[in-house]
């Protein structure tokens, strides 16, 4: 059994809450350049040159990248063989947000009650999803999430006749209804299969994943492919202004169903596909 205090889990978060809104990954760094190198409008062109111009700023450290420093979703993917020490796990991870939003300037936008409002001030509580995985390490993926392209996420629960048309049409639909309200390129997480909550969880989890990292299975290979194709092809393009560039990956994530239902859910990032993760 290997002993964690939860101070590492503190520090790490408050760590990543402000490298996560400084930084993009590399992939979504080449995908934005690729896809401004195809654009043959020039204004999307330019658009696209300038979150490239942007995220250049922002990579020095004082600027995020969004203005929207969006809710913590904390992943937490720990080992059986983990003892954690020291505190309560929950009150940890929300002390390191609570310290990074704080020491990195960036914007408490959570508030205490969804319909009452009122800010909590320091932008807890976090979005924490526990999983329990073999090994004696703990995996901490922190996510930033606006609400610009969350407010245009959905989920529809089919029956199974709908079949692949019907999930793959209303997966499309969702980036048309959105329109240029998610500052596109957009980023689409599809979770398929499962509950109505795995199913939500699993689209979010889907927006982790590298841009370059191929889905396994090669028949969600194929459809992520043609439904990039097809996104890309309603021509809303960078900030839906026009464009080839309406999306910058598909990724989907499947679980077992019921053998009466086919839950879909669609979660929708910005190009600002922020995330940071560390291995404790």
């Amino acid at each position: 059994m290997r002993e964690i205090n939860v101070s590492h889990i503190t520090q790490a978060i408050a760590e990543m809450a402000i490298a996560a809104n400084h930084n993009l990954s590399n992939d979504v760094c080449k995908t934005l350049s690729d896809c401004r190198k195809n654009e043959d409008w020039p204004v999307a062109e330019e658009i696209l040159k300038n979150i490239e111009e942007n995220i250049k700023i922002a990579k020095e450290g004082t600027f995020p990248l969004c203005q929207d420093t969006g809710m913590a979703c904390v992943f937490l993917e720990m080992g059986q063989d983990v003892h954690f020490m020291g505190g309560n796990l929950e009150d940890a991870v929300n002390e390191g947000v609570r310290r990074g939003y704080a020491e990195g300037y960036l914007r408490k936008s959570v508030v205490k009650d969804p319909i009452r409002r009122g800010n909590t001030g320091d932008n807890t509580p976090a979005h924490i999803h526990y999983e329990i995985v073999p090994g004696d390490k703990v995996k901490v993926t922190f996510a930033p999430k606006g609400f610009g392209s969350e407010n245009m996420s959905q989920i529809k629960m089919f029956p199974p006749a709908a079949g692949e048309k019907g999930v793959k049409d209303f997966i499309v639909q969702v980036v048309k209804d959105a329109g240029a309200n998610p500052c596109p390129p957009v980023v689409v997480g599809v979770g398929i299969g499962g509950t109505f909550d795995r199913a939500a969880l699993m689209a979010k989890e889907a927006l982790l994943i590298p841009f370059d990292a191929p889905n396994e299975d090669e028949y969600y290979k194929r459809m992520e492919a043609e439904l990039l194709d097809r996104i890309n092809d309603l021509g809303i393009g960078p900030q839906g202004l026009g464009g080839k560039t309406t999306a910058l990956a598909v990724k989907i994530k499947t679980f077992p169903t019921h053998i009466a239902g086919m839950p879909v859910a669609v979660n929708i990032n910005c190009h600002v596909s922020r995330h940071e993760e560390r291995i404790l």
